[in-house]
C-alpha cells in the first residue's frame, strides 16, 4: 500500500504544481472578466447611459442565479461528476456568458431588432445592462461554479500535502487578475476609444482558461487511474455521496458560522472592488481614471504577495482563526480611512497605503477560510459544502451592489455637483456627443459606512469561531501538514 502512494502523479511536486498551475489561469481569467468594467465605472454613464443603480443592477447580476439555486445544484455536480466534468461546464458557462455580455454593449446590438424590444419593458434600465445582465448572470454561474471546483481539485491534488500554500498560490495567482484588468482596462479603453475593447480581450482569454482546464482534465485522469482499486475519486464521490447528505450540511452549527463569516466579510470586499476606482476618482478631487485604477490595482498584489506566505505559515504552524480576526479588524480600518480621512486628506499615499493594508486583510481572511473547510467537513461532501458556503455568499454579493448601487443614488439625490454633472451630459447627448468625458463627483461616505458595518458584523463573528474552536477543537488553530 505504501509503495502504491509513494507512485501516485500529485506525489510529483512537478505534476501536482503544474496542475495547479493550470486550473489556477483559469481562474486568473475569470477574475479579469469579473472586474473588467470596475476601473472604467466612470464612462460607463457617459457611454452606456448607466446610472450607478443601473450599474448596482449589472453587478448584481452575477450571483442572482446561484442565490436562486444553482450553486447548490452546482454542489451536487461537483459531487456526483466529479472535478473534470464541472469544471469544463464551468469554463464553458464562463465564456458563453462573456460572449452574450460583450454582444449586448457592441454596436452590433445598437439598433437592432433586440435592442427595441428589450427597451419596451423594465424602462429604466438601458437594453444594453439587461443584455450584459443576461451574460454576466451565466458568467457568475460558471465562475462559482469554479470557484468550489478548483478548491475540490486542490484538496485533492495536495492531500496532506501544501494544501494551504497551494490555495493560497490559486487565490494569488487569480488576484493577479484583477490586478491586470486593472492596470489594461482604462488603458484599452482610452487606447481604442470605446468601453468594449477591454470586455472583448476578456473574452478571448476566457476561451484560452478554457483550454487549459480541459489540458488539466488530462492529468486528473491519470491521477483517478492511480487511486485505489482503479476506480476513480469521481466514481467513488459518486458510490458515496447522497443527496440527504444536504441536509446534513446545512444542520451544522460550524457550517453556518463560517458560511456567514464568509458572506460578510466578502460583501465589504467584492463590492468594494466594483465601486473602489470610482470612489478614489470621486475622494481625490477628480483624478482621471487611469491614475485612480493605478492606484487601486495595487490592491489584489497585497493579497497576491503575502497569501502563499500565510498559506505555508498555515499548513506549518496554523492559526487559522486568529488570522480571520486580524483580517476582519483591518477591513474595517481601511473602509473607514476611505470614507473619512481619504476626503479630508485627499492623498494618493494615504489612499495607495490603505489599499496595500487592505489588500493584506484580503490575504488573512481567504487564506485561512477555505483550507479550514476540510477540517470541519467530510471529504465526500466537501464539493457540496464549498458550493453551499458560496451560496451563502453570493446571496450578499447579489444584494450588496443593488444596495450600495441605491444608496449612492440616494445619497447624491441633491448634491450640486452631481446634479450639474449629469446636466452636462444631457446637453451633449442632445447634441450628438455619444461618450462626452464628464467625471460625475458623488459622494462615497455612506456606501463606505456600510462596508465597514459588514467588517464589524465579521469581526464578532471570527471571535465566536475561535472559541467554538477552542471549545471543540476543530483544529483550526492546528497546522495542515501532517
Amino acid at each position: 500500500m505504501v509503495e502504491t502512494i509513494k507512485h501516485k502523479l500529485n506525489d510529483s511536486k512537478a505534476a501536482r504544481w503544474s496542475a495547479l498551475v493550470l486550473i489556477a489561469l483559469m481562474m486568473f481569467f475569470g477574475y479579469m472578466f469579473v472586474d473588467v468594467m470596475a476601473p472604467i465605472k466612470s464612462l460607463l454613464e457617459p457611454a452606456l447611459g448607466w446610472d450607478p443603480t443601473t450599474y448596482g443592477t449589472y453587478r448584481s447580476a452575477e450571483y442572482f442565479l446561484n442565490v436562486w439555486g444553482f450553486l447548490i445544484v452546482a454542489g451536487i455536480i461537483l459531487d456526483k461528476c466529479g472535478v473534470r466534468f464541472t469544471g469544463t461546464l464551468s469554463a464553458s458557462l464562463m465564456f458563453l456568458g462573456a460572449c452574450i455580455k460583450l454582444y449586448g454593449i457592441s454596436s452590433y446590438f445598437q439598433g437592432s431588432g433586440l435592442e427595441s424590444w428589450l427597451d419596451s419593458w423594465w424602462v429604466s434600465v438601458p437594453a444594453s445592462a439587461k443584455m450584459a445582465s443576461l451574460g454576466f448572470m451565466l458568467f457568475g454561474c460558471g465562475c462559482e461554479m469554479a470557484g468550489t471546483t478548483v478548491s475540490k481539485a486542490i484538496a485533492k491534488w495536495f492531500k496532506g500535502k501544501e494544501m494551504a500554500l497551494a490555495m493560497g498560490l490559486e487565490m494569488a495567482i487569480a488576484r493577479i487578475g484583477v490586478f491586470s484588468i486593472f492596470s489594461l482596462s482604462p488603458w484599452l479603453a482610452a487606447k481604442l476609444g470605446s468601453v468594449v475593447a477591454p470586455v472583448a480581450f476578456c473574452t478571448v482569454l476566457l476561451l484560452i482558461g478554457l483550454i487549459f482546464f480541459l489540458i488539466f482534465c488530462v492529468m486528473d485522469r491519470k491521477l483517478d487511474t492511480q487511486l485505489a482499486d482503479d476506480k476513480s475519486a469521481d466514481e467513488a464521490s459518486e458510490e458515496q455521496f447522497k443527496l440527504s447528505d444536504i441536509g446534513m450540511i446545512f444542520s451544522s452549527h460550524i457550517f453556518w458560522v463560517v458560511a456567514l463569516l464568509c458572506v460578510l466579510y466578502y460583501s465589504a470586499i467584492f463590492p468594494f472592488q466594483a465601486y473602489g476606482a470610482e470612489m478614489l476618482q470621486c475622494n481625490l478631487a477628480g483624478i482621471s481614471a487611469q491614475t485612480a485604477s493605478n492606484i487601486f490595482r495595487w490592491f489584489p498584489v497585497g493579497a497576491a504577495v503575502i497569501t502563499p506566505v500565510l498559506g505555508n505559515y498555515l499548513d506549518r504552524k496554523g492559526k487559522g482563526a486568529t488570522m480571520l480576526i486580524w483580517g476582519a479588524l483591518l477591513l474595517i480600518a481601511c473602509h473607514l480611512v476611505f470614507a473619512f480621512v481619504l476626503p479630508a486628506s485627499g492623498s494618493q499615499l494615504v489612499a495607495f497605503v490603505t489599499i496595500v493594508v487592505l489588500g493584506i486583510s484580503f490575504a488573512l481572511v481567504p487564506a485561512a477560510l477555505w483550507p479550514s473547510v476540510p477540517k470541519i467537513i467530510e471529504e465526500r461532501v466537501l464539493g457540496s459544502a464549498y458550493c453551499l458556503i458560496f451560496w451563502v455568499q453570493n446571496i450578499g454579493l447579489c444584494l450588496v451592489p443593488l444596495l450600495i448601487g441605491k444608496v449612492l443614488d440616494a445619497a447624491n439625490a441633491a448634491n450640486p455637483a452631481v446634479l450639474a454633472a449629469k446636466s452636462t451630459i444631457e446637453q451633449l447627448k442632445a447634441q450628438g456627443v455619444k461618450a462626452p468625458d464628464v467625471f460625475i463627483p458623488y459622494d462615497y461616505t455612506w456606501p463606505l459606512v456600510i462596508f465597514a458595518g459588514f467588517g464589524v458584523a465579521a469581526l464578532l463573528l471570527a471571535l465566536y469561531l475561535k472559541a467554538l474552536d477552542k471549545k471543540r477543537n476543530y483544529g483550526l488553530e492546528q497546522p495542515n501538514i501532517r
